[in-house]
């Protein structure tokens, strides 16, 4: 099932973001890259108050960032959303703690989690796919692949 999310309502509850971090909206989306290649879900966040120049549409893999022009919201753009997928809405799941955009989902009969339930779904995804053994692992080379660059760059 497909996401939509309210990025900066799901920002402030993530441990280690920002909104007040200039790059709070990257971080976010590589987060949730990582979150689609091991759930193999799709996402679509919604970012508010994009300066002049930077609004607009951008994919990133399976997620795709909206960032919405000052003067509007991603709160809107949600329920715009929401409203062109007419039917398939009931497929989808927003993610936001916000009263009035769960409101708009209930009826448009989409699912819909808080942004505290989410980012304990997130982390648990994340933590499957960086056991200690693996960070543990991470740039320790074997004695054969040792050997191999030896042999690659001439050094015995």
């Amino acid at each position: 099932m497909p996401y939509l999310i309210d990025g900066h309502n799901l920002i402030p509850k993530i441990q280690g973001l920002s909104l007040r971090a200039v790059d709070d909206e990257i971080h976010l989306v590589e987060l949730l890259q990582e979150y689609c290649r091991v759930q193999r879900k799709t996402v679509e966040v919604y970012f508010d108050n994009a300066p002049p120049g930077q609004s607009g549409t951008r994919r990133y893999g399976q997620v795709t960032a909206h960032f919405v022009r000052q003067g509007t919201s991603a709160d809107l753009a949600i329920r715009q959303r929401l409203a062109r997928l007419g039917k398939s809405a009931p497929n989808w799941t927003v993610v936001s703690s916000d009263g009035e955009v769960q409101s708009a989902a209930r009826l448009a009969r989409a699912q819909v989690i808080s942004a505290e339930s989410f980012v304990q779904v997130l982390q648990q995804s994340l933590e499957k796919t960086t056991s200690p053994e693996q960070s543990h692992r991470e740039g320790v080379l074997s004695a054969e692949e040792v050997e191999e660059w030896l042999k690659l760059f001439g050094q015995k």
